[in-house]
C-alpha cells in the first residue's frame, strides 16, 4: 500500500471523488478536519457511506481518546462489520486496548503525536495483533518536541520505522505533507522518508497521489538488481545457507536476500493495483 487519502467526513460531496482519485486507502476524518458543530453530522454521513459503498479499503480517523466525541465515534463505527480505525494521540498499549474493548472487530492504525507516545512506540505497535500500523502525527509531535522541518523529525521518523519493523508490522507510511501545491517539497520529503525506511505516504489532496507513488515505487535499477539477486540466489540455493558471488562482485548470503524480496513483493502489489 503506497497511498492513503484523507477526506473530511463533513464533506459527503467529496466521498465519491476521493474514491475516483484511486488511493489504496481512504481515511474518513472525524477529527481535525471537522469543526466542532459538524461532528455529529460528519459521523453519520461517513458511517452511512461506508456501510453502503465501502469494500474494505477505508479507515475512519476517530476523535482522540478522552474527548467528548470518542464514545459516539466508536459506537457508530462498531455497527460496521469490519473497520479500520485510525486513533489519534495514542500514548500507551492501554489506549489501544480501550478502543478494541469497544470495537473488537476493528483493525487499528495508532497515531503517535507526543513524546510519550514516541517513547512507547514499540509497546503501542505490539499491543495487540489487531494493530495493523503505526504512524506519526507530525504537526502535533513537532510542536511538542519544539522542532521544525524534516531535520528536526528525522530521529522520530527513524524511531517509528524501527518500532514498526520490530513489532512485525513492516514499513510504515509517512505522515502528510501539508503544502498541497508544493509538489517539489512533497517529492523531496518523500524521498527523505524513503531513505529512512518508509514505504508510501498519506495525502490530504488527490493531486499529491501521483508524486507519492512516483517517490515510493522502486526504480528500474533497483528492480533489475533485486530480480538478478533473487535469480542468482535461487540458482545457487543460497537461501539454505552459504554465500555466493554475483557477476558484479557482490557477496550475497541469506541475510541479504530480504530487501530484494521486499522490492519484488512491492512491485507485484503495485502492478496488481494498476491492472
Amino acid at each position: 500500500m503506497l497511498t492513503a487519502l484523507y477526506v473530511p467526513a463533513n464533506r459527503p460531496d467529496r466521498f465519491a471523488k476521493a474514491v475516483a482519485a484511486g488511493p489504496d486507502l481512504i481515511v474518513f476524518d472525524l477529527e481535525d478536519a471537522v469543526p466542532v458543530d459538524d461532528k455529529g453530522d460528519a459521523r453519520g454521513w461517513a458511517v452511512a457511506w461506508i456501510a453502503a459503498n465501502a469494500a474494505g479499503s477505508v479507515e475512519v480517523r476517530v476523535n482522540a481518546p478522552g474527548t467528548q466525541w470518542i464514545e459516539d465515534d466508536l459506537a457508530a463505527v462498531a455497527a460496521l462489520p469490519v473497520i479500520r480505525i485510525r486513533v489519534p494521540k495514542v500514548e500507551s498499549a492501554g489506549d489501544v486496548h480501550s478502543i478494541l474493548e469497544q470495537v473488537p472487530t476493528a483493525r487499528i492504525t495508532a497515531l503517535i503525536e507526543s513524546p510519550l507516545g514516541l517513547e512507547r512506540a514499540y509497546e503501542i505497535a505490539s499491543a495487540d495483533p489487531r494493530v495493523v500500523a503505526i504512524a506519526l502525527g507530525e504537526a502535533d509531535l513537532s510542536s511538542a518536541l519544539g522542532v521544525d522541518g524534516s531535520a528536526g523529525l528525522a530521529w522520530a521518523r527513524g524511531r517509528l520505522v524501527s518500532a514498526s519493523r520490530a513489532a512485525g508490522l513492516g514499513a510504515p507510511m509517512m505522515s502528510v505533507y501539508p503544502r498541497v501545491n508544493d509538489l517539489d517539497g512533497l517529492r523531496q520529503t518523500s524521498l527523505e522518508g524513503r531513505a529512512l525506511g518508509f514505504v508510501g505516504r498519506t495525502a490530504i489532496h488527490p493531486r499529491q497521489l501521483a508524486t507519492i507513488v512516483e517517490c515510493f515505487t522502486p526504480t528500474a535499477v533497483q528492480i533489475a538488481e533485486a530480480e538478478a539477486l533473487l535469480a542468482a540466489v535461487d540458482k545457487a540455493g543460497v537461501s539454505e545457507g552459504g554465500v555466493i558471488v554475483l557477476p558484479d562482485g557482490r557477496m550475497v548470503d541469506p541475510a541479504m536476500v530480504g530487501r530484494a524480496q521486499e522490492i519484488s513483493t512491492l512491485m507485484r502489489e503495485i502492478e496488481s493495483r494498476s491492472s
